[in-house]
């Protein structure tokens, strides 16, 4: 068996490991964070449940943590009320970003974790399942529910050789993003494997893993070896080591092997992970921010190798340069060794421990600025900045770039030392922001203000589609699309409120139309290209469709964990049988199906689609299984749940 298969083999409860069959999973861990946690509870709350019943839940605070007006404040206040309600460990705001603090004090080796975060799958670095997933997903796996997902196809990614001066995790993992792209990957699982993986630390396994989730993969893991127990030793957690590797005749589906020793500086160009260019190739591009930060490249080795570039030098006068730790851990460490003083004296700004850029709610560039970021996607708008156009690189292409102003591949910058950083043997440990609940039964008040609702509960599914097909996209419509964050984030908890916002930047009067229809009591329709809903786990890409009166999305392709929202709130997902189809529907007209109930019920893989007067009717697959048919016929997983 691969690790994959061992690790399932595991934690499976219902189906067979044949690949394409539906399978459930016992899920150890949780993770939530605050931009999708508010929801998440408030789900958990609406299934009525007395307690978390998982191995372990964690809630992090480090998405919202902009306060301007009180609802993110009050959105906070919630999530550790009913934290301490239900049994789950609270991360408070200024700890650090949840990836990067799971992976240093709560990961384990061979355990499930379901995060409501498509980052989740950073704990691979370090030998876990961990997989992303909608709030509600996460919801039920907090009360001992299980995970359904498809049997995963396994990739092995043979890594050979070692890393040159100049060349990081962050340049492998852009390397894999030009092989595989971010579409055609659903239902993958990609395993490290080969000679190249022992020369990797813990941190740089998990950068690799944690922009898996632009590949779509389910998630990405390496194995659990000599170098993720020095790893777990230094983080005073050596007793939940465990050696898990590939047996020696395990099976894949696919083998790439990357040679690490030719892999060069790359770059992702605006406005996608897997726009891949050289840094040859952008040579002397001028640039006007510098960001460095994110779940992806945070880390002590990360920074330490940054300050080292900027000790004694000063940033260029047209750069912006800012540098967010990933965490408290991390922030100590740089500041007891000096380096902070480093990196402010070379004048960077020095931002807090959280997401921040990377989720556009912050250091947003300026017109048709050019923005260098060490985060995982470069969509474009989410930056907050339209125009911006944003560049993905590993944090010491961007730190070269800060002090030089432009592109330049540091192979070729003689002015400069590579820097080689050594994992610590011991890490600071200091949980002080972690606060366990109290005992079971413990009388505890859950704040709720103005700003937080009730999760909407939808109807069970019509017995005919009658629908107007309220807005036409293309390839590529990420969640940042569908539903916007930055500036929109604090309104996660008021879904009518949040609803205004849906397809703001794509249509702007999305939400108005739609909602138009819904109250004539007429059904709304998206139709999409390839790779719909690609991106960000946020269910309120799902959700506030919902709300809006969507019942059916029809895309030439639609992304694994966008299309478990889209099922979990009801919303039935079909895919053109021709694709060629999508050219003969259009915004605005009419379509139905006078069976729509009923050929879901049966089990029916196909639905007729009939059209205006004079259009030929169009045929969509009904890929469902039997529990998804029956999560959508009730109106969604939240009904599903309630009814038993």
């Amino acid at each position: 068996m691969n690790v994959t298969e061992k690790i399932i083999r595991e934690h499976l409860v219902e189906g067979q490991m044949t690949t394409g069959a539906d399978i459930a999973l016992r899920i150890d861990q949780t993770l939530t964070q605050d931009a999708t946690g508010t929801m998440a509870y408030l789900q958990f709350e609406a299934m009525g449940l007395d307690r978390v019943r998982n191995e372990l839940a964690v809630s992090y605070v480090d998405h919202n943590t902009i306060q301007v007006g009180f609802e993110n404040a009050d959105d906070h206040r919630y999530l550790q009320t009913v934290a301490a309600r239900y049994g789950v460990i609270f991360s408070r705001p200024g700890n650090g970003i949840c990836h990067q603090l799971h992976l240093e004090r709560f990961g384990i080796p061979g355990k499930t974790l379901l995060g409501s975060d498509s980052h989740t799958p950073t704990g691979g670095g370090i030998g876990m399942m961990a997989i992303g997933a909608g709030g509600i997903d996460v919801a039920v796996a907090m009360g001992g529910g299980a995970f359904h997902l498809t049997m995963p196809k396994v990739v092995r990614v043979m890594l050979t050789g070692r890393l040159k001066a100049w060349v990081s995790a962050k340049d492998v993992i852009l390397k894999v993003l030009e092989i595989f792209t971010t579409q055609g990957n659903v239902g993958c699982v990609l395993e490290y494997a080969g000679p190249g993986v022992k020369t990797l630390s813990v941190p740089e396994r998990a950068t690799i893993t944690n922009m898996g989730a632009e590949l779509g993969v389910t998630t990405s893991l390496f194995p659990s070896d000599e170098v993720t127990r020095r790893f777990m030793r230094a983080q005073g957690r050596e007793q939940d080591w465990r050696e898990l590797t590939a047996d020696a005749d395990a099976e894949y589906a696919r083998e790439v092997t990357i040679n690490l020793s030719k892999v060069e500086p790359l770059a992702a160009a605006p406005h996608s992970p897997d726009n891949i260019r050289t840094l040859a190739s952008l040579e002397g591009l001028a640039v006007d921010q510098v960001l460095i930060g994110s779940c992806t490249n945070s880390s002590y080795r990360d920074l330490k190798a940054v300050a080292r570039i900027l000790k004694g030098r000063v940033v260029h006068p047209r750069v912006s340069l800012g540098i967010a730790p990933g965490s408290r851990q991390v922030m100590m460490m740089l500041a007891k060794e000096g380096c902070l003083t480093d990196l402010l004296k070379s004048g960077a700004r020095l931002l807090e421990n959280a997401c921040g850029f990377c989720i556009g709610n912050s250091q947003s560039p300026g017109t048709d600025g050019v923005s260098l970021r060490t985060s995982n996607r470069n969509f474009e708008g989410r930056s907050g900045t339209r125009s911006g156009q944003i560049y993905l690189v590993s944090p010491e292409t961007a730190a070269i770039a800060a002090i030089e102003g432009v592109f330049r591949d540091p192979r070729r910058t003689p002015a400069y030392k590579a820097p080689r950083v050594r994992e610590p043997d011991v890490f600071p440990i200091d949980d002080a922001l972690l606060i366990r609940p109290p005992a079971a039964g413990t009388p505890v008040d859950i704040f709720r203000g103005p700003n937080i609702g009730a999760p909407p509960v939808n109807v069970p599914l019509p017995d005919a589609l009658r629908a107007v097909v309220a807005i036409k996209v293309g390839d590529k419509i990420t969640t940042d699309h569908i539903m916007p964050a930055g500036a929109r984030l604090k309104y996660r908890s008021n879904i009518p409120a949040y609803s205004a916002f849906v397809f703001e930047g794509v249509d702007a009067e999305f939400s108005k139309r739609a909602g138009t229809a819904r109250d004539r009591g007429v059904h709304n329709l998206i139709v999409a290209g390839s790779s719909y809903g690609q991106g960000s786990s946020r269910e309120h890409a799902a959700l506030c469709p919902m709300y809006l009166g969507v019942k059916v999305v029809l895309a030439k392709s639609i992304e694994r964990i966008h299309r478990a929202n889209l099922i979990n709130f009801g919303i039935v997902p079909l895919t053109f049988a021709d694709p060629a189809d999508y050219e003969r529907i259009g915004a605005g007209e009419d379509w139905r199906a006078d069976d729509f109930r009923r050929v879901i019920e049966s089990g029916g893989t196909e639905l007729c689609l009939v059209g205006p007067a004079g259009a030929t009717p169009i045929r969509a697959l009904l890929e469902l299984t039997a529990r998804q048919r029956a999560i959508v016929l009730s109106g969604g997983l939240l009904n599903f749940t309630r009814n038993g």
